[in-house]
């Protein structure tokens, strides 16, 4: 049974079950570019580490970034480690294989207090009140477009994070800590009420945010012909969505609230495992955090406001 074969008629059918269609479609492109060109030809039992080992340092010296390394080695792994599983190898030959330490992302941008305002002025609807919940609760935008009108508790002030969409598809969340319940702030409330309002599909059933047609938005045609536009236009650096969960979180911190309780808001799932299984979010420091970061959004610019009528003489 050669590497290629085996991941082709076992791998890829398990990994299409149990992946999430973007995971598998990255699994696959990097078999595909990476794998198969090189050990397409080796028997499973071929598959020693030094095999493993020469193989990751070839692409290391061929110039590729330790990211894209990692990727490599990561789907290796995980096809051999299946071949494991099914009784074709006894161990995972790439299981412990040294490669060094990934290179630090591209740093996010975090967008300033009078850019988001700014930017808030200038949107139109529903991509203005998308980035006052991106912003507010940092929910990922694939949380956001999935979101339904009952996973919204008006009345104890709560969104349910309990789908995903995306690439035309709804799913589950990202990850198990990505379900989750988000205490809306008295402001979102209001912005997400006022958006009610104006909607004429409002079952349970129905998307917040959708088209006329009651279909998902598309996230890249939001920001192709939405968001990017409006930021060119306005002269402000184009952000990503993620842009502004990352916001969210630098705020949640400014605002002084526990890694912890930031963690239960975001649905990170990727803290040290203590902090996973012996503390526990406080869900009233959570309705506090997301309190405080709508304070820091919006009352600041009505301090703002007042300063600069007591300075031109006008209060």
């Amino acid at each position: 049974m050669t590497l290629e074969r085996f991941a082709k008629e076992h791998w890829q059918a398990g990994a299409l079950l149990a992946l999430k269609p973007s995971s598998a479609r990255y699994y696959n492109f990097q078999l595909d570019k990476h794998v198969f060109p090189a050990l397409r030809s080796y028997r499973l039992c071929d598959v020693t580490r030094p095999v493993v080992q020469q193989f990751l340092l070839e692409r290391k010296r061929n110039g590729y970034s330790s990211s894209t390394v990692h990727g490599i080695h990561t789907i290796l792994g995980k096809v051999l480690q299946a071949a494991v599983e099914c009784g074709y190898l006894e161990t995972n030959t790439a299981r412990g294989v040294q490669i060094g330490e990934r290179e630090p992302k591209r740093e996010r941008k975090i967008l300033p207090l009078t850019e988001i305002r700014t930017l808030l002025t200038n949107l139109t609807n529903p991509c203005s009140t998308i980035v006052v919940v991106a912003v507010l609760t940092g929910m990922r935008i694939g949380e956001i477009l999935a979101l339904r009108w009952k996973r919204l508790d008006f009345l104890r002030g709560t969104i349910e994070v309990a789908e995903s969409y995306s690439n035309g598809n709804f799913g589950t969340p990202k990850t198990k800590s990505s379900r989750r319940v988000i205490p809306m702030s008295t402001s979102l409330r209001e912005y997400l009420q006022a958006h009610k309002l104006k909607c004429k599909r409002t079952s349970p059933e129905e998307l917040v945010f959708c088209t006329a047609t009651g279909t998902p938005l598309s996230s890249a045609n939001l920001y192709n012909r939405v968001l990017a536009p409006t930021c060119d236009r306005i002269g402000l650096s184009r952000v990503s969505w993620h842009s502004f969960r990352h916001t969210n979180g630098t705020l949640l911190g400014e605002v002084g609230e526990s890694v912890k309780t930031g963690q239960a808001i975001l649905g990170h799932s990727d803290l040290e495992t203590t902090l996973n299984i012996y503390m526990h979010a406080i869900p009233d420091s959570q309705r506090r955090a997301v309190e405080r970061v709508a304070e820091v959004v919006y009352y600041r610019k009505a301090q703002l406001i007042v300063w600069q009528l007591v300075t031109e003489k006008r209060w």
